[in-house]
């Protein structure tokens, strides 16, 4: 399964991406003389026109090469230079279109990548509806966000559920945003059970403090592994998915936000977490890494991470309309990007653990963990990789995207005039060695794992 996983996984995504440089650059009349799945050696393919598809032998990328790019890199991805008689330019060349046409080609596979998590997304959204938690149990109130005239809700107790808002019952987590989100202004009446209880509150005007009320409430999560990430501290304490978190360091741990507000208390500390696995109670030793996190005040507060997933809550669906379905589609995009944008900008600024990065070991890993969770979870994994792999594609480093994008900006700012081949070449070479040099550390990250370092 997990081999099957990554393969699709991969597949898929590299093929995406290098369709986008392949339909922008025919598009533009450039000449595209090879569409590679795979990097290295061929393993074997086709000729259809002047373009040759092939497989290639090493399933870590693809690339399109296109007429007037011809480099040392592009040999040494290749497997190897090829004699052959000297080009001959042509008006088709790469070289020879103008900065915006080869900006379009160079940008189009990420631009591709995007549009199939957004497409992924929004699929998803129609084919399914919103996902809601099915349960009116509440697992947190958040006293800071409540808005004026409802700060009674900050008394409720962490287990209650609520049971109707303004006389309406409410049967699942969607019903009771709905319901205070909807709700006229003025006094309204909230029932609560275990224990029983009435509370009447103000539901204020003001649609941002509407949500600021909706978003002081988060569902009931149970203490529990839904997934290690795979090289984090708790996969290297050997947590596993299903674990049951009872106390850490001793400390009780009656739901997932005691969890995490135990765990954030400590942040780079070894601490002794308690877990529930198969009816036995067992004892695992975890050193927590540290994240600097961003306070209102603009103030940087150190933060314990133990990289886990909560247990998945059981849901329920809520259809939507198409409009809603890519309203959705796009904001899952832009919130996942978000995310990842995040974790680049905190790895550079070691807010978090060189050690978090992972290799093709880990992706592996990873889809077969969701290819195992179901078709929706295994649709969202390969939405959110290909998010990752459009942004990590346009980072300023030569031989991706983003350095090919530098190179063109040069030329724009120079007023049409390229750097030169020898120092695209040079530059291009560097390149090359740090995406080596990343590889082979992300290789050494999941060797370590694997021997429990």
């Amino acid at each position: 399964m997990t081999i099957l996983a990554t393969v699709v996984v991969l597949g898929v995504l590299i093929f995406v991406h290098e369709l986008g440089h392949f339909w922008a650059a025919k598009a533009v009349g450039i000449e595209v003389q090879r569409f590679s799945i795979g990097l290295g050696p061929r393993l074997f393919g086709f000729t259809r026109g002047e373009t040759e598809y092939v497989i290639s032998a090493i399933p870590l990328g693809g690339y399109v090469k296109m007429g007037g790019m011809d480099d040392e890199v592009m040999e040494q991805i290749e497997g190897g230079a090829v004699d052959a008689p000297p080009r001959v330019p042509s008006d088709r060349d790469f070289d020879q279109k103008p900065i915006w046409a080869r900006t379009l080609v160079i940008s189009a596979g990420v631009i591709m990548n995007m549009i199939f998590a957004f497409g992924v997304y929004t699929f998803l959204a129609i084919q399914y509806g919103v996902q809601e938690p099915a349960t009116t149990r509440i697992g947190v109130v958040t006293e800071a966000t409540l808005p004026a005239g409802t700060e009674s809700l900050a008394t409720i107790e962490p287990g209650s559920r609520f049971l109707s808002i303004g006389g309406e019952p409410v049967e699942d987590w969607g019903d009771v945003q709905e319901g205070l989100f909807r709700a006229d202004p003025g006094p309204v009446t909230i029932e609560l059970g275990e224990p029983m209880r009435t509370l009447e509150i103000a539901i204020p005007e003001a649609e941002e403090d509407r949500l600021r009320l909706v978003t002081s409430f988060a569902p009931w999560r149970e203490a529990g592994v839904g997934m290690a990430t795979p090289g984090s501290p708790a996969d290297r304490g050997e947590l596993e998915a299903g674990d049951r978190i009872l106390a850490v360091d001793g400390q009780p741990t009656p739901n997932w936000y005691a969890f995490v507000a135990e765990i954030e208390a400590r942040p780079g500390e070894r601490v002794s977490v308690t877990i529930e696995r198969d009816g036995r109670e067992l004892e695992r030793t975890v050193t927590l890494d540290t994240e600097g996190v961003e306070q209102p005040d603009g103030s940087i507060v150190d933060e314990g991470r133990i990289g886990i997933a909560p247990p998945a809550l059981e849901t329920t669906y809520r259809p939507v309309s198409l409009g809603q379905a890519l309203q959705i589609g796009y904001d899952e995009t832009v919130f996942v990007t978000g995310v990842i944008v995040g974790f680049l900008r905190d790895l550079v600024t070691f807010n978090v653990s060189p050690r978090s990065v992972g290799s093709i070991v880990t992706i592996g890993e990873a889809s077969g963990q969701a290819a195992a969770a179901g078709f929706d979870v295994f649709l969202r994994f390969m939405a959110l990789f290909s998010v990752n792999l459009a942004v990590l594609n346009l980072l300023p480093i030569p031989v991706l995207d983003g350095g090919h994008l530098v190179f063109i900006a040069i030329e724009a700012i120079r007023g049409g005039r390229p750097l030169s081949v020898e120092q695209r070449l040079k530059w291009s070479n560097v390149g090359f060695l740090v995406i080596v040099g990343i590889m082979l550390w992300a290789l050494g990250n999941d060797f370590l794992r694997l021997l429990g370092l």
